[in-house]
C-alpha cells in the first residue's frame, strides 16, 4: 500500500552514483568491472608508436607527437615505457583494474625508468612493491 508521493519498494536497493548525483535502485548492481589497467594500455601503445617509428610509417617521435596530439615530452615519457626490462613490461601488460582502481600508476614507474640496467630496474620495482601500502580484502 502506498499513499500519494510515496512508493513501496519490496527488495534491496542499491546505490548508485552519476556524477555527483546519488540515487537508489532496485535492480542488483553486475560484478566487479575487469578492464586493462591504463598503464598496460599506455605500455601497448608506446610499443605501437615505436614499431611504426622502426617501420617508417612514422618518421620520428616528433612527427608521432605531431600526428598524435601529444607533445614531444609526453611520448617521450610515454615511448620509455618501452625501455622497461621484459619480465617488468609483461607484469604491467597483464595488470587489470578492478572497479575503476588502477594497481599502478605511470607516475609511480618513472623512478624505475631512471635506471637503464634492467636489474637495477627489478630492483627498484622491487622497493617500491614492499613500500606500497596493501589493500584489505
Amino acid at each position: 500500500m502506498s499513499t500519494r508521493g510515496t512508493r513501496v519498494i519490496d527488495g534491496e536497493l542499491h546505490r548508485v552514483r552519476q556524477g555527483r548525483r546519488k540515487r537508489f535502485v532496485a535492480i542488483p548492481l553486475p560484478g566487479p568491472v575487469h578492464r586493462p589497467a591504463r598503464v598496460a594500455t599506455t605500455l601497448a601503445f608506446a610499443h605501437k608508436i615505436r614499431q611504426a617509428i622502426l617501420s617508417g610509417e612514422i618518421q620520428d617521435q616528433a612527427d608521432a607527437a605531431r600526428k598524435l596530439g601529444l607533445t614531444r615530452a609526453r611520448l617521450s615519457q610515454i615511448i620509455d615505457l618501452t625501455n622497461l626490462a621484459p619480465d617488468l613490461q609483461e607484469e604491467i601488460l597483464f595488470l587489470e583494474t578492478l572497479d575503476g582502481r588502477e594497481p599502478l600508476s605511470e607516475r609511480a614507474l618513472r623512478g624505475t625508468l631512471r635506471a637503464a640496467a634492467w636489474a637495477e630496474q627489478r630492483l627498484n620495482r622491487c622497493r617500491d612493491r614492499q613500500s606500497a601500502p596493501t589493500e584489505s580484502p
